[in-house]
C-alpha cells in the first residue's frame, strides 16, 4: 500500500455507518461529549495518554485534530452513538506499515456506553474498511495484559490472540506487558462468508 493513498483516502476522512452509529471526524462541537470520559481516570488507566485536565485542554486537542485531517495524517473516527445523537467514544487506525500492508487498531468508549456492544460494532466498520477499502492484508490491536475487557473485544471481531510482549511498553512511567492479537484478510472474508454477507 502507498502512503499517497492514505493521504488521499484520510484527507476527505469518509463517514462510516452502522446499524446504530455514524463514524466521522472529530469536530470541536464535540468538546463536552469527549471531555465527558477523557477526563476519568478509569477510562484512561490502560491507555497511553492521561486525563484531560479541563475542558479547555479538549477544546484544543480537537482543534489540533482538524489540521491533522485537513493533511491526511489522522486515521480516528469519532464514535457516534444514533439513539442518543451523542458522541461516546472513537476508534480507527493508529498505526500503518505501508510496506508490509498492515495496520494497528484502536478504540476508546465513555463508560456510560460499556456492555452494548457499541466498540464491537465499531471497530468492525473500521475493519471493514481497512480490508475491503484500504486492501489491508493484515491488522493488529494491542492491550494492556490487565485490560480483559478490550480483549473480549478483539476476539468478539474474529482476532486471534498471538501472545504476550513482556513490558513491551513503557507507558507513564512503567513498562508493561502488552498483548497483540490480529486478523488477516483471508480471516475476513471468511467470516463474511460464515455471516453470508
Amino acid at each position: 500500500m502507498k502512503k499517497e493513498k492514505l493521504y488521499r483516502v484520510f484527507s476527505h476522512l469518509p463517514e462510516l455507518h452502522t446499524q446504530r452509529l455514524t463514524l466521522r471526524k472529530m469536530l470541536v462541537a464535540d468538546t463536552e461529549d469527549m471531555y465527558e470520559y477523557a477526563c476519568r481516570q478509569d477510562v484512561t488507566k490502560y491507555l497511553t495518554w492521561n486525563p484531560h485536565p479541563d475542558r479547555t485542554y479538549t477544546k484544543e486537542y480537537l482543534q489540533y485534530l482538524g489540521g491533522r485531517y485537513a493533511v491526511g495524517m489522522f486515521y480516528d473516527w469519532a464514535i457516534v452513538y444514533e439513539p442518543d445523537c451523542k458522541m461516546v467514544g472513537t476508534c480507527g487506525f493508529t498505526a500503518f506499515y505501508c510496506s508490509h500492508d498492515s495496520a494497528e487498531v484502536g478504540y476508546v468508549l465513555n463508560p456510560e456506553y460499556w456492555g452494548k456492544g457499541i466498540a464491537t460494532e465499531a471497530l468492525l466498520r473500521v475493519l471493514q474498511f481497512g480490508f475491503e477499502e484500504l486492501g489491508l492484508h493484515r491488522i493488529e490491536a494491542k492491550f494492556m495484559e490487565e485490560n480483559q475487557r478490550s480483549l473480549q473485544v478483539m476476539k468478539k471481531v474474529g482476532m486471534t490472540f498471538e501472545g504476550i510482549c513482556r513490558e513491551g511498553m513503557l507507558i507513564k512511567g512503567n513498562y508493561v506487558n502488552v498483548g497483540i492479537c490480529s486478523i488477516l484478510r483471508s480471516e475476513w472474508e471468511a467470516m463474511k462468508k460464515d455471516r453470508g454477507n
